[in-house]
């Protein structure tokens, strides 16, 4: 196909609109539309459409060509009117902004998404609406070997490759059941039907790593394609991406999308950890030369209560973000709740604290039995150092259980 072909408008794609609100009505039914976001990237931009409309041509898809672009200061938006692509403005800052800014415009029933630096070649746009038209949700391309594809020489910084980028596809696999080896890859494929049961809410490049948390957390059909992965041909500027600071976003997003990791799993392992401690320490058992008395039992407790307040802050924090629409509905949950309703978790609480004060009086009458004179410590507070425990943790299960109370009425 001719350079000229490829400047040609095909019938399937509306002539050089850029205004979203133009009338379609005479538009013929669009099935793909590829979207790429661009802030300055006239240096490939060019490239990138004539690859993505070549695609488009060849393969004979009704589609169209989206630049949502992201206030952009050089001819990026002039070029991209020019060659017939839709440019959509997207006025709030962000790589997800300009995504959403573009999504949103979007008329075909199938998006692919797809940087502008000409690192992904959009020739292989076929391969994703091929695996959309099986039924796949989502289709995501994959530049590293371990799922097929290849990265060509100075493609990707050595950091990137070899660390981040399968460190945290490791972490997405196991926390979020996402079965993608290539976590960061910004093309891939979907229906603007599954993308829009997503609620997406990132705006910068969390963008990316949200949809594959939220497509694997609910249940979606997920497809992974191989692809190579080419050196940015951008020269006016550096890339967008920085390596420890977007490392230390997405970490940090993975640990806010998982209460489970960043609070439950940590607090059931602190109370574990006590609840040995106690079973060492209340009978003042000798190991290993080394004798377990009220110091140990004073840890013992310093870990029940760390653990067991991480562990009711993953149940606020998972009940906070189903309610507000950040994570999907969670069925253990659910299960949970209709067992531990209000009113038996505030007898629950009210037990363990008159167990513990129990424990507290017991403890002052031995104060009293020695004329409140001096006592046998190692003794003594192996009552004392249980009561505090027990009160505390009964009365924190009592606040807990209204607060919770207080977060599901939301959703009701």
């Amino acid at each position: 196909m001719s350079s000229s072909s490829l400047l040609a408008t095909p019938p399937f794609l509306e002539p050089t609109p850029t205004d979203e609100n133009t009338d379609v009505a005479r538009t013929p039914a669009i099935e793909v539309s590829i979207v790429m976001p661009c802030l300055n990237e006239a240096d490939t931009l060019e490239v990138c459409i004539r690859k993505a409309r070549q695609a488009l041509e060849e393969n004979n898809i009704a589609g169209e060509i989206i630049v949502a672009d992201n206030g952009s200061t050089d001819a990026s938006p002039a070029l991209a009117a020019r060659l017939g692509a839709r440019v959509v403005s997207v006025t709030e800052k962000g790589y997800g902004s300009a995504l959403m800014g573009g999504i949103a415009a979007a008329r075909g029933k199938y998006i692919i998404m797809g940087d502008a630096d000409d690192s992904y070649d959009f020739l292989e746009v076929p391969k994703f609406v091929q695996c959309l038209r099986e039924g796949f949700d989502l289709v995501q391309g994959c530049r590293l070997p371990t799922g097929g594809g290849k990265v060509m020489p100075g493609a990707m910084p050595f950091l990137h490759r070899w660390l981040g980028n399968p460190l945290f596809s490791w972490m997405v696999r196991r926390m979020f059941w996402s079965p993608v080896n290539d976590v960061y890859c910004g093309l891939r494929g979907f229906t603007k039907q599954f993308y829009e049961g997503l609620n997406q809410r990132c705006t910068g490049m969390e963008f990316a790593t949200e949809m594959i948390i939220k497509a694997g957390l609910t249940g979606a059909n997920i497809a992974e394609v191989p692809i190579t992965l080419h050196p940015d041909g951008r020269k006016s500027h550096p890339p967008h991406l920085k390596t420890f600071r977007d490392g230390w976003r997405t970490l940090r997003f993975f640990l806010m999308s998982s209460p489970r990791w960043l609070f439950l799993y940590p607090g059931i392992f602190l109370v574990l950890l006590g609840l040995i401690g106690y079973g060492i320490a209340l009978p003042g058992l000798t190991l290993w030369g080394m004798t377990f008395d009220a110091h140990t039992l004073l840890f013992a407790s310093l870990a029940i209560l760390l653990g067991y307040q991480s562990a009711l802050f993953g149940v606020f924090a998972k009940t906070f973000a189903i309610g507000e629409g950040i994570l999907p509905e969670d069925r253990r949950l659910t299960k949970f709740f209709g067992v531990a309703t209000l009113e038996r978790c505030l007898l629950l609480g009210a037990g363990a604290m008159l167990g513990g004060v129990a424990l507290l009086i017991a403890s002052i009458n031995q104060w009293r039995l020695a004329d409140f004179g001096h006592l046998d410590y190692a003794r003594t507070m192996r009552w004392v150092i249980p009561g505090v425990t027990l009160t505390a943790l009964g009365f924190q299960t009592m606040l807990a259980s209204f607060f919770i109370s207080i977060l599901r009425m939301r959703r009701r």
